[in-house]
């Protein structure tokens, strides 16, 4: 007869034995577990909530955007069995991003909780599903979304980055696609009068504050700005200090690309508050909309101050042109354009702060030498003098004369100008000159003061020293420091 006691340790060897085996076989223990799960849903013990990328208006969701920076910081994405690896704006930073499809499991309050990310066919919409246990959501739910929205406010406010926004491919909601923005202009490098400079910034600094006000004036909070000159006199160098000084992501939206009314309309409700929106040449697009684009004038009207303007606020809207004469009036009017700032080329005010960014230089002997040429009316544009100061950046002397017969041929009109005209006074009704804060334009106009006549008379005056002094070519004179220079005299780079 079997005693007891051997049956039950017969009994015991063999269940350790099939635990051991059924523990070794990882597959079999993730059926069971997956067996569970599925045993679970069956009988509703979770429930499910959708968060979507973009609201029924097509608007970014910014629950969905805190969603994703709170779950894209959790240890689990680290130690999932696969996820996106994608590296930041500095060589050392790798960023974990969830893959589509991808589930992840966190813990809050005790409560366990499954985040899936999901993208819907064939419109590509992201959403996140939230999958929590009907009982821990009555005990925590609200306190859950609480701790999401906090963790993700610290962790933006920790890593904010500027971001470039840019048009990707025709049709769908995701149109803008998103790089780092590392333009490296600031208030500090922009070449502009100093007064002109201290006015938008101010401009700008009041604007941020101004959210009570604007509600109060019945007004949505948003500003917009004109900034127009010739190519290469720092509009864009501007735009990005801009969004520096702002600390606003920036939209790039290039007319050429939008197919029509609608979806320019789409395109500005998915754009984001604290966000600078760009339209660069916009004179281009008004001068040849009726035959090369799909935006009609009315649609970029309404995209500037119509209702579907005032579906978005803490926006300021930017647009360059490089002469506003040609602009129709009914664009140029306050609300659709608030400031107008002008950017001319180079005088010899803009020229010094130049060759003190670039070479250095508070002071040089050929100093007077470059101012009386500025008196002529000769004139570059800050990109071209700059080009040639970081060529000659090693010998600043030589900088210097390569910009005095760069100027010079500029101003015997030999094409030294890279092309880019003067542009010419504007005169009044009496056939005075008036400066550009006079003309009557609708709109704050910031830019610096424009003495035609003055400029005149000087041009007159330089002139007559130019001829006492001796030939043109014998202008520059080499001091015993600048020999090593002499080949290159007098030719720019």
């Amino acid at each position: 007869m079997v005693s007891p006691s051997l049956v039950y340790y017969l009994f015991t060897f063999v269940g350790l034995f099939l635990v051991v085996r059924l523990l070794s076989k990882t597959n079999v223990v993730l059926i069971l577990v997956r067996s569970w799960q599925s045993f679970v849903d069956r009988f509703h013990v979770y429930q499910l909530y959708k968060v979507p990328q973009f609201n029924e208006h097509f608007q970014e969701n910014q629950l969905y955007r805190k969603i994703s920076t709170y779950l894209n910081s959790l240890p689990s994405v680290e130690d999932s069995d696969y996820t996106n690896l994608f590296s930041g704006s500095k060589s050392n930073d790798i960023f974990f991003h969830l893959d589509t499809s991808q589930s992840i499991r966190d813990t809050f309050l005790s409560a366990t909780v499954y985040w899936t990310n999901q993208r819907s066919e064939p419109d590509g919409v992201r959403s996140f599903v939230l999958r929590i246990k009907k009982s821990d959501k009555r005990r925590v739910f609200r306190q859950y979304f609480q701790h999401i929205l906090a963790v993700s406010d610290e962790i933006e406010q920790r890593k904010k980055e500027i971001k470039l926004h840019i048009l990707g491919g025709a049709g769908g909601n995701e149109r803008w696609r998103s790089i780092p923005f590392t333009h490296p202009a600031n208030f500090d490098t922009v070449i502009i009068d100093a007064d002109l400079k201290s006015k938008i910034k101010s401009d700008l600094e009041l604007f941020l504050k101004s959210k009570q006000y604007y509600h109060r004036l019945g007004r949505v909070w948003k500003r917009s700005y004109l900034l127009y000159g010739p190519s290469g006199t720092g509009k864009t160098s501007f735009v990005a200090a801009m969004a520096r000084l702002l600390s606003y992501d920036v939209y790039d939206l290039d007319v050429a690309r939008v197919s029509d009314d609608y979806d320019l309309k789409m395109l500005l409700l998915q754009t984001t508050p604290k966000s600078l929106i760009v339209v660069e040449d916009l004179d281009r697009f008004l001068i040849g909309q009726s035959s090369s684009s799909a935006v009609s004038f009315s649609g970029l009207l309404n995209f500037m101050d119509g209702i579907i303007s005032s579906c978005g606020e803490e926006r300021v809207l930017v647009f360059t042109v490089n002469g506003k004469d040609q602009i129709d009036q009914a664009v140029m009017r306050p609300g659709r354009i608030d400031v107008h700032m002008s950017f001319p080329l180079c005088d010899f005010s803009a020229f010094k702060s130049l060759a003190s960014n670039y070479l250095g230089l508070k002071e040089h002997k050929l100093f007077p030498q470059v101012e009386e040429i500025f008196q002529t009316g000769a004139s570059l544009s800050p990109a071209e003098i700059g080009e040639i100061m970081i060529s000659n950046r090693t010998s600043p002397s030589r900088a210097l004369k390569s910009v005095i017969s760069a100027l010079q041929t500029e101003g015997r009109g030999g094409g030294g100008g890279g092309g880019i005209s003067k542009l010419p006074p504007r005169l009044s009704k009496s056939g005075s000159d008036r400066s550009v804060d006079e003309s009557g334009e609708p709109g704050t106009t910031f830019c610096r003061e424009s003495v035609h006549t003055v400029r005149e008379l000087r041009k007159l005056y330089g002139l007559f020293r130019l001829g006492s002094r001796r030939k043109e070519e014998a202008l520059v004179d080499l001091g015993p420091s600048d020999k090593e220079g002499s080949r290159h005299e007098g030719q720019p780079t």
